[in-house]
Protein backbone atom coordinates (compact mmCIF):
# COMPACT_ATOMS: atom_id res chain seq x y z
CA UNK A 1 0.00 0.00 0.00
CA UNK A 2 1.41 3.44 -0.75
CA UNK A 3 1.22 5.98 1.48
CA UNK A 4 1.68 10.10 1.10
CA UNK A 5 4.99 11.63 2.62
CA UNK A 6 4.38 13.13 5.59
CA UNK A 7 5.95 16.77 4.89
CA UNK A 8 4.95 18.69 8.19
CA UNK A 9 3.09 17.99 12.04
CA UNK A 10 -0.63 18.00 11.77
CA UNK A 11 -2.82 20.35 13.72
CA UNK A 12 -6.20 19.54 15.53
CA UNK A 13 -8.54 21.99 16.50
CA UNK A 14 -9.75 19.76 19.30
CA UNK A 15 -7.42 18.37 22.21
CA UNK A 16 -6.22 15.33 21.65
CA UNK A 17 -7.78 13.56 24.17
CA UNK A 18 -11.45 14.22 22.05
CA UNK A 19 -10.26 13.30 19.16
CA UNK A 20 -8.65 10.15 19.85
CA UNK A 21 -10.40 6.87 21.96
CA UNK A 22 -7.59 5.34 23.32
CA UNK A 23 -3.98 6.55 24.19
CA UNK A 24 -1.63 4.16 23.29
CA UNK A 25 1.09 5.19 25.46
CA UNK A 26 4.93 4.26 25.96
CA UNK A 27 6.18 4.53 29.24
CA UNK A 28 10.06 4.98 29.34
CA UNK A 29 10.78 8.19 28.66
CA UNK A 30 7.29 9.27 28.44
CA UNK A 31 5.33 8.44 31.41
CA UNK A 32 8.71 7.99 33.78
CA UNK A 33 12.39 7.74 33.78
CA UNK A 34 14.00 5.90 36.04
CA UNK A 35 11.10 5.10 38.10
CA UNK A 36 10.29 8.63 38.65
CA UNK A 37 6.79 10.47 37.11
CA UNK A 38 8.39 12.88 34.20
CA UNK A 39 6.50 16.36 34.82
CA UNK A 40 3.16 16.96 34.45
CA UNK A 41 2.86 13.24 33.26
CA UNK A 42 0.58 12.14 36.10
CA UNK A 43 -1.77 15.19 36.23
CA UNK A 44 -2.30 14.98 32.48
CA UNK A 45 -3.43 11.58 32.17
CA UNK A 46 -5.45 11.89 35.46
CA UNK A 47 -7.50 14.93 33.01
CA UNK A 48 -7.06 13.00 29.66
CA UNK A 49 -8.59 9.92 31.88
CA UNK A 50 -11.57 11.70 33.25
CA UNK A 51 -12.38 12.93 29.72
CA UNK A 52 -13.41 9.43 28.65
CA UNK A 53 -10.38 9.00 26.93
CA UNK A 54 -8.51 4.86 27.66
CA UNK A 55 -4.49 4.82 28.64
CA UNK A 56 -3.25 1.59 27.64
CA UNK A 57 0.82 0.89 28.74
CA UNK A 58 2.61 0.08 25.78
CA UNK A 59 5.94 -1.12 26.45
CA UNK A 60 9.23 -2.57 24.95
CA UNK A 61 10.56 -3.48 28.25
CA UNK A 62 9.80 -6.94 28.72
CA UNK A 63 11.47 -7.01 32.41
CA UNK A 64 8.30 -6.70 34.74
CA UNK A 65 5.12 -8.54 34.34
CA UNK A 66 2.02 -6.35 33.89
CA UNK A 67 0.90 -6.44 37.42
CA UNK A 68 3.96 -4.94 38.65
CA UNK A 69 4.18 -2.46 35.82
CA UNK A 70 0.38 -1.40 37.05
CA UNK A 71 1.25 -1.56 40.75
CA UNK A 72 4.26 0.90 39.83
CA UNK A 73 1.84 3.37 37.78
CA UNK A 74 -0.38 3.55 40.83
CA UNK A 75 1.97 4.58 43.07
CA UNK A 76 2.98 7.29 40.88
CA UNK A 77 -0.78 8.20 41.41
CA UNK A 78 -1.70 6.93 37.57
CA UNK A 79 -4.42 4.35 39.19
CA UNK A 80 -3.92 0.98 36.59
CA UNK A 81 -4.94 -2.15 35.89
CA UNK A 82 -2.91 -5.48 34.80
CA UNK A 83 -4.76 -4.94 32.09
CA UNK A 84 -3.99 -1.68 31.22
CA UNK A 85 -0.54 -2.35 30.50
CA UNK A 86 0.79 -4.57 26.85
CA UNK A 87 4.29 -5.88 26.93
CA UNK A 88 6.95 -6.95 23.99
CA UNK A 89 7.02 -10.17 26.40
CA UNK A 90 3.25 -10.60 26.05
CA UNK A 91 3.92 -9.89 22.18
CA UNK A 92 6.57 -12.39 21.70
CA UNK A 93 5.00 -14.94 23.72
CA UNK A 94 1.95 -14.85 21.54
CA UNK A 95 4.63 -15.11 18.49
CA UNK A 96 6.31 -18.10 19.66
CA UNK A 97 2.67 -19.95 20.72
CA UNK A 98 1.63 -19.92 17.39
CA UNK A 99 4.51 -21.45 16.04
CA UNK A 100 5.81 -24.16 18.67
CA UNK A 101 3.34 -26.77 20.16
CA UNK A 102 1.38 -26.22 23.08
CA UNK A 103 3.12 -26.67 26.42
CA UNK A 104 6.53 -26.53 25.01
CA UNK A 105 9.74 -25.25 26.29
CA UNK A 106 10.88 -22.32 26.24
CA UNK A 107 14.40 -21.00 26.69
CA UNK A 108 14.10 -17.99 28.82
CA UNK A 109 17.18 -14.90 28.78
CA UNK A 110 15.65 -12.11 30.34
CA UNK A 111 13.54 -11.46 33.50
CA UNK A 112 10.06 -12.39 35.17
CA UNK A 113 8.04 -10.60 32.29
CA UNK A 114 8.89 -12.66 29.82
CA UNK A 115 7.96 -16.00 32.20
CA UNK A 116 5.06 -14.58 33.15
CA UNK A 117 3.88 -14.60 29.56
CA UNK A 118 5.03 -17.58 28.18
CA UNK A 119 3.08 -19.29 30.86
CA UNK A 120 -0.03 -17.01 29.88
CA UNK A 121 0.22 -18.98 26.70
CA UNK A 122 0.87 -22.28 27.80
CA UNK A 123 4.48 -22.47 27.40
CA UNK A 124 7.04 -23.76 29.99
CA UNK A 125 9.97 -21.30 30.61
CA UNK A 126 13.45 -22.91 31.07
CA UNK A 127 16.85 -21.86 31.83
CA UNK A 128 18.99 -24.26 30.06
CA UNK A 129 19.95 -25.23 26.69
CA UNK A 130 20.03 -28.91 28.00
CA UNK A 131 16.67 -28.68 28.90
CA UNK A 132 15.50 -29.16 25.13
CA UNK A 133 13.52 -25.85 24.36
CA UNK A 134 11.31 -25.48 21.55
CA UNK A 135 12.47 -21.94 21.37
CA UNK A 136 14.93 -18.96 22.79
CA UNK A 137 13.93 -16.35 23.62
CA UNK A 138 15.52 -12.92 24.58
CA UNK A 139 14.20 -10.09 26.88
CA UNK A 140 15.27 -6.90 28.79
CA UNK A 141 16.91 -8.57 31.72
CA UNK A 142 18.28 -5.17 33.40
CA UNK A 143 21.70 -4.40 34.88
CA UNK A 144 22.02 -7.54 36.70
CA UNK A 145 21.58 -10.39 34.34
CA UNK A 146 24.72 -12.73 34.20
CA UNK A 147 26.65 -12.67 31.09
CA UNK A 148 26.35 -16.63 31.17
CA UNK A 149 22.71 -16.05 30.12
CA UNK A 150 23.57 -14.68 26.51
CA UNK A 151 26.23 -18.61 26.50
CA UNK A 152 23.35 -20.40 26.99
CA UNK A 153 20.83 -18.91 24.35
CA UNK A 154 24.21 -19.53 22.27
CA UNK A 155 24.49 -23.06 22.68
CA UNK A 156 20.86 -23.34 22.11
CA UNK A 157 20.68 -21.61 18.55
CA UNK A 158 24.10 -23.55 17.39
CA UNK A 159 21.60 -26.50 17.72
CA UNK A 160 19.22 -25.22 15.15
CA UNK A 161 16.79 -23.71 17.84
CA UNK A 162 14.46 -20.71 16.86
CA UNK A 163 15.42 -17.64 18.17
CA UNK A 164 12.83 -14.56 19.20
CA UNK A 165 13.57 -11.13 20.77
CA UNK A 166 11.31 -9.43 22.42
CA UNK A 167 12.22 -5.95 21.14
CA UNK A 168 15.76 -4.40 19.77
CA UNK A 169 15.77 -1.21 21.36
CA UNK A 170 19.30 -1.06 21.50
CA UNK A 171 18.92 2.05 24.21
CA UNK A 172 16.65 2.56 27.64
CA UNK A 173 16.43 5.66 29.46
CA UNK A 174 17.26 5.85 33.16
CA UNK A 175 17.42 8.51 36.01
CA UNK A 176 21.36 8.51 35.30
CA UNK A 177 21.42 8.68 31.67
CA UNK A 178 21.18 6.30 28.90
CA UNK A 179 21.95 2.62 29.06
CA UNK A 180 22.60 -0.46 26.83
CA UNK A 181 19.11 -1.55 25.75
CA UNK A 182 17.81 -5.50 24.93
CA UNK A 183 18.66 -4.59 21.43
CA UNK A 184 22.54 -4.34 22.66
CA UNK A 185 22.21 -7.73 24.73
CA UNK A 186 20.55 -9.70 21.41
CA UNK A 187 23.73 -8.02 19.21
CA UNK A 188 26.17 -10.00 21.57
CA UNK A 189 23.90 -13.04 20.67
CA UNK A 190 23.83 -12.03 16.96
CA UNK A 191 27.68 -11.81 17.00
CA UNK A 192 28.51 -14.94 18.67
CA UNK A 193 25.78 -17.39 16.30
CA UNK A 194 25.64 -15.00 13.39
CA UNK A 195 21.47 -15.85 13.33
CA UNK A 196 19.10 -13.41 13.29
CA UNK A 197 16.11 -13.58 15.60
CA UNK A 198 11.76 -13.13 15.01
CA UNK A 199 10.93 -10.01 16.20
CA UNK A 200 7.95 -8.82 18.13
CA UNK A 201 8.32 -5.80 19.75
CA UNK A 202 7.58 -1.89 18.38
CA UNK A 203 7.99 -1.08 15.91
CA UNK A 204 7.01 -4.20 14.20
CA UNK A 205 3.47 -5.71 13.62
CA UNK A 206 3.16 -8.45 16.06
CA UNK A 207 3.23 -5.19 19.23
CA UNK A 208 0.74 -3.38 17.37
CA UNK A 209 -1.34 -6.69 16.91
CA UNK A 210 -1.27 -7.87 20.77
CA UNK A 211 -1.61 -3.40 21.48
CA UNK A 212 -5.45 -3.63 19.29
CA UNK A 213 -6.19 -7.20 20.57
CA UNK A 214 -5.96 -6.35 24.26
CA UNK A 215 -7.31 -2.86 24.16
CA UNK A 216 -9.88 -3.26 21.59
CA UNK A 217 -8.97 0.80 20.52
CA UNK A 218 -10.84 2.28 17.39
CA UNK A 219 -9.21 5.40 17.06
CA UNK A 220 -5.49 4.67 18.46
CA UNK A 221 -3.20 7.54 19.64
CA UNK A 222 0.46 6.09 19.69
CA UNK A 223 2.32 8.53 21.84
CA UNK A 224 6.11 7.75 22.27
CA UNK A 225 9.91 9.75 22.76
CA UNK A 226 11.35 7.19 20.02
CA UNK A 227 11.38 8.01 16.64
CA UNK A 228 12.43 4.24 15.70
CA UNK A 229 10.03 2.54 18.07
CA UNK A 230 7.43 4.35 18.92
CA UNK A 231 6.84 6.44 15.88
CA UNK A 232 7.78 3.63 13.28
CA UNK A 233 5.63 1.69 15.14
CA UNK A 234 2.43 3.75 14.58
CA UNK A 235 3.48 4.61 11.06
CA UNK A 236 3.76 0.45 10.10
CA UNK A 237 0.18 -0.23 11.93
CA UNK A 238 -1.22 3.20 10.20
CA UNK A 239 -2.05 5.23 13.05
CA UNK A 240 -1.43 8.66 14.51
CA UNK A 241 0.99 9.34 16.74
CA UNK A 242 2.03 12.03 19.38
CA UNK A 243 6.14 12.47 19.78
CA UNK A 244 6.59 13.76 23.46
CA UNK A 245 10.18 15.42 23.49
CA UNK A 246 10.49 14.27 26.99
CA UNK A 247 12.87 11.41 26.43
CA UNK A 248 15.85 9.74 23.83
CA UNK A 249 14.94 11.98 20.79
CA UNK A 250 16.01 15.43 20.36
CA UNK A 251 15.67 18.24 17.81
CA UNK A 252 18.22 17.21 15.48
CA UNK A 253 16.98 13.42 15.29
CA UNK A 254 13.80 14.91 14.51
CA UNK A 255 14.11 17.30 11.97
CA UNK A 256 16.19 14.16 9.60
CA UNK A 257 13.73 11.69 10.43
CA UNK A 258 12.86 9.92 7.21
CA UNK A 259 9.19 9.37 6.68
CA UNK A 260 8.54 6.41 8.66
CA UNK A 261 9.56 7.83 11.75
CA UNK A 262 7.91 11.28 11.09
CA UNK A 263 5.33 12.02 14.17
CA UNK A 264 1.83 13.15 13.17
CA UNK A 265 2.00 15.88 16.36
CA UNK A 266 5.36 17.01 18.33
CA UNK A 267 4.74 18.34 21.72
CA UNK A 268 6.55 19.02 25.21
CA UNK A 269 5.51 16.32 27.33
CA UNK A 270 1.79 14.83 28.02
CA UNK A 271 0.40 18.04 28.27
CA UNK A 272 -0.29 17.78 24.68
CA UNK A 273 -2.67 15.10 24.72
CA UNK A 274 -5.29 17.71 26.63
CA UNK A 275 -4.48 20.45 23.94
CA UNK A 276 -5.49 21.03 20.45
CA UNK A 277 -2.46 21.24 17.59
CA UNK A 278 -1.60 24.51 15.64
CA UNK A 279 -1.78 24.70 11.83
CA UNK A 280 1.18 25.08 9.98
CA UNK A 281 0.95 27.31 7.25
CA UNK A 282 2.98 28.37 4.04
CA UNK A 283 5.32 26.39 1.40
CA UNK A 284 8.86 25.79 0.88
CA UNK A 285 8.88 28.87 -1.43
CA UNK A 286 7.74 31.16 1.02
CA UNK A 287 8.40 29.50 3.86
CA UNK A 288 6.75 27.71 6.77
CA UNK A 289 4.42 29.57 9.55
CA UNK A 290 3.73 28.33 13.06
CA UNK A 291 2.60 30.60 15.81
CA UNK A 292 5.55 33.89 15.89
CA UNK A 293 8.02 31.87 13.68
CA UNK A 294 9.25 30.80 9.62
CA UNK A 295 11.04 28.24 8.81
CA UNK A 296 12.62 27.68 5.56
CA UNK A 297 15.08 25.31 3.78
CA UNK A 298 17.77 27.29 2.65
CA UNK A 299 21.23 26.72 1.46
CA UNK A 300 22.69 24.23 3.06
CA UNK A 301 21.01 24.70 6.60
CA UNK A 302 17.58 25.32 7.82
CA UNK A 303 16.90 29.31 8.79
CA UNK A 304 13.91 30.48 11.00
CA UNK A 305 12.93 34.08 11.57
CA UNK A 306 10.44 35.18 14.50
CA UNK A 307 9.77 35.18 17.89
CA UNK A 308 7.47 33.16 20.26
CA UNK A 309 7.17 29.56 21.52
CA UNK A 310 9.70 27.73 20.87
CA UNK A 311 7.78 24.34 20.38
CA UNK A 312 5.90 26.55 17.41
CA UNK A 313 9.56 27.40 15.76
CA UNK A 314 10.45 23.54 16.27
CA UNK A 315 7.15 22.73 14.47
CA UNK A 316 7.83 25.20 11.56
CA UNK A 317 11.13 23.77 11.06
CA UNK A 318 9.97 20.59 11.05
CA UNK A 319 7.87 21.34 7.29
CA UNK A 320 10.73 22.88 6.10
CA UNK A 321 13.39 20.12 6.97
CA UNK A 322 10.29 17.14 6.64
CA UNK A 323 9.55 19.29 2.98
CA UNK A 324 13.42 19.64 1.77
CA UNK A 325 13.95 15.84 2.69
CA UNK A 326 11.17 14.33 0.55
CA UNK A 327 11.63 10.23 0.74
CA UNK A 328 14.94 10.83 2.99
CA UNK A 329 15.82 12.43 6.07
CA UNK A 330 16.51 15.93 5.84
CA UNK A 331 20.30 16.48 5.88
CA UNK A 332 20.53 19.91 6.27
CA UNK A 333 22.38 21.85 9.03
CA UNK A 334 19.72 22.56 12.22
CA UNK A 335 22.23 23.35 14.72
CA UNK A 336 22.05 27.32 14.41
CA UNK A 337 18.00 27.28 13.84
CA UNK A 338 17.71 24.89 17.26
CA UNK A 339 20.30 26.96 19.29
CA UNK A 340 17.67 29.95 18.98
CA UNK A 341 14.71 27.80 20.40
CA UNK A 342 16.89 26.70 23.00
CA UNK A 343 16.68 23.05 21.95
Amino acid sequence: MSRSVRTRPEGSGRGLNEAYDTALLDLDGVVYAGGNAIAHAVDSLATAHAGGMRLAYVTNNALRTPDAVAAHLTELGIPTGAEDVITSAQAVARLIAEQVPSGARVLVIGGEGLRVALRERGLEPVESAEDDPAAVVQGFGGPELPWGRFAEACYAIARGVPWYASNTDLTIPGARGIAPGNGAAVEVVRIATGAEPQVAGKPLPPMHRETILRTGAQRPLVVGDRLDTDIEGAFNGEVDSLLVLTGVTDGAQLLAAPPQHRPTYVDADLRGLLTGQPEITGDAEGGFRCGGWTARAGGERLELDGEGVALDGLRALCAAAWTAGGERGCGLDSEKALARLGL
